[in-house]
């Protein structure tokens, strides 16, 4: 074999030794390329797919921090809050659509996302003698979704909700009531009855058991109060009285 020849095969050999090694050094010692846009989204998908909703809400997560201005974050921010609803994360899940609601007032998936919030709202009640913040939220954001996107599919749903809220917060006034009756504190519970006679006429059975324990806790409260103090809720309580029959 001639000299040339030799050194032709010998550089050629060496030269894919050095892109070989090259190829081992980076894939040892440089970063993996990252995940696109949509892959992150698709991915995300996947996980909702087999209910891993953990995963799925760290796929959605590295999708908005690393692709804040793709046409695929929307969608995610979206599906974020999904993925934190369906796992019962109810705090995180209000957190996420709020935010997507803040940066995309008009989207197309508003009334689903404000639905979404009541929903997630409603679903923290825990007992009717907590405070009711939540639901008084829920209730917000179903009124929104019926006022703002009449003619959406979410709207019937959201009406149906706005029943279920107000009978909630109803029962919590009637149970705050009948706990200063029962403690023999009649005025206090008496202003309570009002209030659910005057602010909840469309929970029927409520506001009739309402007016019957006003009229009896007035009977009580007034023999407690003096001549002056008496002819003073006289007065209003016949007014209440004429509103009500």
């Amino acid at each position: 074999m001639s000299r040339r020849p030799f050194f032709l095969l010998a550089g050629a050999l060496a030269l894919a030794v050095l892109i070989a090694g090259c190829g081992i050094i980076d894939y040892y010692f440089l970063p993996p390329p990252e995940d696109t846009a949509q892959e992150l989204y698709e991915s995300g998908m996947e996980y909702m797919k087999d209910k891993q909703y953990g995963d799925a809400a760290q796929a959605f997560v590295k999708l908005k921090d690393r692709y804040p201005f793709s046409p695929f974050t929307p969608k995610a921010e979206v599906a974020l809050g999904d993925a934190y609803f369906l796992d019962g994360k109810y705090i995180q899940a209000v957190d996420a659509y709020k935010e997507f609601e803040a940066m995309h007032p008009s989207h197309e998936d508003t009334p689903y996302v404000l639905y979404q919030i009541g929903l997630a709202s409603y679903n923290m009640f825990r007992s009717i003698d907590l405070r009711q913040d939540n639901v008084r939220e829920a209730l917000e954001y179903f009124y929104r979704v019926e006022e703002t996107f009449p003619d959406s599919d979410y709207a019937k749903s959201s009406n149906e909700y706005v029943v279920k809220c107000r009978r909630v917060l109803a029962e919590h006034e009637i149970f705050v009531a009948d706990f200063f009756w029962r403690t023999e504190q009649y005025g206090p519970a008496w202003k309570r009855y009002i209030y659910v006679v005057e602010n909840y006429g469309d929970i029927a059975d409520v506001r009739s058991y309402a007016k019957r324990r006003a009229e009896y806790s007035y009977y009580e409260y007034q023999k407690t109060l003096s001549e002056d103090e008496r002819q003073e809720i006289q007065g209003s309580w016949k007014k209440w009285l004429k509103k009500w029959l």
